[in-house]
């Protein structure tokens, strides 16, 4: 089994900066929980979030994205950031890293 390359450059950039935003109710990332479903860069400078919350009922749900948006954003080498927000696959405690299961205590 191969492993996945870890991401370089703006990629990796955008995914430090998602590893700063947190949902108001867990304690772990948005990344390491698994919410961050995928990262697109087009034009070397426009960075497109595919991303979902814990429910549709999340109290989040008016704030995080554009969170979310404003600090990828900040990156100096984006000029434009859109998350969408999408329920399909539903998010579940399985997509969380290791990481975040063993600090919350699912491990």
């Amino acid at each position: 089994m191969s492993e996945t390359p870890a991401p370089e450059g703006l990629e990796a950039q955008v995914i430090d900066v998602l590893k700063t935003c947190f949902d108001p109710e867990i304690p772990v990332d948005i990344y390491q929980l698994g919410m961050i479903y995928k990262i697109t860069i087009e034009n070397d400078d426009q960075v497109e979030i595919e991303m979902t919350l814990t429910s549709p009922a999340c109290p989040a749900i008016g704030t995080l994205p554009g969170e979310v948006e404003d600090k990828v954003k900040t990156l100096d080498e984006v000029n434009q950031a859109k998350v969408n927000l999408v329920w399909d696959p539903p998010w579940n405690p399985d997509m969380m890293s290791e990481a975040a299961k063993l600090e919350l205590g699912m491990m």
